[in-house]
């Protein structure tokens, strides 16, 4: 076994698993996770929580104790995923406290549905954050337009948040935009900076699964060869945005008075194409103060058979530009594809959710009590 995961750790990547369930969690996995492969954070989502409980494994009691009760599916599956994020942050509280802070986090997600909503995003946030009660909690916030308001307000009222459903430049620079802004009106409250942490998630492999869609239907050669490169070369640009904006004066400001930079997370980083190596969006994005949040057969290819031969992100900006514009003159729209990406990603965490609603009422029904 080679220690590949190690490697990427020491290059300044933190690793965290896309991944939760109770399973996990009573297993004993995740600890053991955290133990042996380096892991230092969690990540969840809509999908990964419909997954987890539609299986079943481990939820029986509580839904029993729900239905008992005659709680709203709503309150059900907020119960139910608020219980094993706050089991997953206790799991991972030492690797909080000996990162101060940084690592040992678990994300959850604001309800999907309220993605174009600022307000009830704010509000959601807050209740999340009561909810789950624990420091080392992310609250996710999509970054629509709805949603930077929402991640200044809510990085303002000194909430943690990871920003998800990043796809293009243009809007990371947004994201970081609204996180300087939440950090000057956390100051101005008197908050104590040092406390407040967020990652960005910029998501990485379904820029290529777009991508290369196009370029299949264009069927030259011309196009052929730039199958697999839009995502990486997308994801390393967004590297040169962070740095540039973690660079500035504005930050510099902010920074002595105890901020925490923003990180950029590579999500989705589970390769689509068989055509590709298995761990091309992990080898190929190494850069220092990062995070990589992996599936679980990202991170076990990773460990048996990952690349990692330093930063593989410095140096290839200019390359990265170039592989971009070329998409971009094979007539393939930049801009339409990211905004495509980024609507479809709130369709299918909003299906997602939907479909959770539906086995969980499904679940309550099954176990209501006869009455009597």
């Amino acid at each position: 076994m080679t220690d590949a995961l190690k490697r990427l750790s020491d290059e300044g990547v933190a690793i965290w698993l896309d991944d939760l369930s109770r399973k996990r969690i009573t297993s004993g996995n995740l600890a053991e996770l955290i133990d042996q492969q380096h892991v230092v954070g969690v990540t969840t989502n809509p999908t990964i929580f419909q997954k987890a409980i539609s299986s079943g494994d481990g939820y029986e009691q509580q839904l029993a104790d729900l239905a008992a009760r005659k709680v709203t599916v709503e309150e059900a599956v907020r119960m139910i995923t608020t219980a094993d994020v706050r089991d997953a942050a206790d799991i991972l509280r030492p690797v909080f406290d000996a990162t101060n802070g940084q690592d040992g986090r678990v994300s959850i997600e604001v309800d999907p549905r309220l993605a174009h909503n600022t307000r009830a995003t704010v509000a959601e946030a807050r209740q999340l954050a009561w909810l789950v009660d624990r420091p080392n909690t992310l609250i996710k916030i999509p970054a629509t337009k709805a949603g930077l308001p929402a991640i200044t307000e809510t990085i303002g009222n000194g909430i943690s948040v990871n920003v998800t459903l990043i796809f293009s430049l243009e809007r990371y620079r947004e994201v970081m935009d609204a996180y300087l802004s939440g950090l000057e009106k956390a100051k101005a409250k008197g908050l104590d900076l040092s406390l407040i942490h967020s990652v960005a998630s910029f998501f990485v492999s379904r820029v290529d699964t777009e991508i290369d869609k196009r370029i299949d239907a264009l069927g030259t050669d011309e196009a052929k060869a730039l199958r697999g490169k839009a995502a990486v070369a997308n994801a390393r640009l967004a590297y040169q945005t962070y740095e540039e904006v973690f660079g500035s004066d504005r930050w510099s400001a902010l920074e002595n008075a105890g901020a925490n930079k923003q990180r950029p997370l590579w999500a989705s980083t589970g390769v689509k194409d068989k055509a590709y190596k298995d761990t091309m969006y992990v080898d190929d994005l190494v850069a220092p103060n990062t995070v990589n949040t992996m599936p679980e057969a990202t991170l076990l290819a990773t460990e048996d058979h990952g690349e990692i031969t330093g930063n593989t992100v410095a140096g290839t900006y200019e390359q990265a530009r170039a592989d971009l514009d070329a998409v971009e003159q094979l007539g393939i729209k930049y801009d339409d594809v990211v905004q495509l990406l980024e609507d479809e990603g709130v369709e299918k965490f909003a299906a997602s959710w939907n479909d959770l609603l539906a086995s969980t009422e499904a679940e309550l029904k099954r176990l209501a009590p006869s009455e009597g």
